[in-house]
């Protein structure tokens, strides 16, 4: 089996705990607004590798990747999802820690059988939830967010580990309502062990000039780490709040 691959990242460090080897995979079906990698949009193109080979090529790293692992992102990572298996099955063999960076859209509730078989092999999903509001969501990525909750719980269910990841973005994402709202949701996943507010910066514009693609949030300014930590605060008071009242 080969799967489709935009790039590997020898020695990232934002991708999960510790120094990690990261494969950008080739597909996605959301349109985020705020997209940093629009060329990792269109499937079945890039590189064709063997999961064998992307073990290989971390096996060369190993020495340097210091408490870290392989992460499959993207794109949307699970739109390869037999390939995910196969590559996770041989990193399991040789101990490697695992995870993937998701924005869960491809799950369906009613389905499961493909991931049941993935999720004994992952060690940790991070999860991209891009808004709470199910009209604002599909306003922000042109699709519903109902599946991709599901898919929460679904972790959740099966005592998968969570971090959660959110783009602050403003005057799209910044809404106290909604951050509260987030915060609690994730309050009922029993396995959440992280959340990250990321904030929204404008480095790929040039990106989709060079793709000829118009840039879709126009002059809209980057957040600020301040502003993410303050939207991180909101959520994480939420949360809070929601488990004092269920205790």
């Amino acid at each position: 089996m080969t799967g489709y691959i935009h790039s590997t990242e020898s020695f990232g460090t934002v991708d999960g705990p510790g120094v990690r080897f990261v494969v950008f995979m080739q597909g996605c079906p959301m349109r985020c607004l705020y997209c940093h990698n629009p060329d990792t949009w269109q499937p079945m193109i890039g590189e064709q590798r063997t999961a064998q080979s992307l073990i290989d090529e971390y096996l060369s790293l190993k020495e340097f990747l210091k408490n870290g692992g392989i992460t499959v992102t993207g794109g949307e990572p699970l739109m390869q999802i037999d390939f995910v298996t196969e590559l996770f099955t041989l990193a399991k063999e040789h101990g490697i820690h695992t995870c993937i960076d998701t924005s869960g859209i491809t799950f369906d509730p009613g389905n499961t059988k493909k991931f049941d078989k993935l999720m004994p092999l992952t060690d940790l999903v991070m999860l991209d939830i891009k808004h709470i509001d199910p009209a604002r969501h599909k306003a922000l990525t042109g699709q519903d967010n109902r599946n991709i909750l599901a898919f929460a719980h679904y972790l959740a269910d099966n005592g998968k580990d969570i971090w959660v990841r959110h783009v602050l973005v403003p005057n799209v994402t910044d809404d106290e309502v909604y951050l509260k709202r987030l915060g609690e949701f994730i309050a009922g996943l029993r396995t959440l062990r992280a959340l990250d507010v990321l904030p929204y910066h404008t480095m790929a514009k040039a990106k989709y000039e060079s793709l000829g693609i118009p840039y879709p949030l126009g002059d809209i300014p980057p957040a600020t780490k301040e502003q993410a930590a303050r939207a991180r605060d909101v959520i994480m008071k939420a949360l809070y709040d929601r488990l004092s009242h269920k205790s």
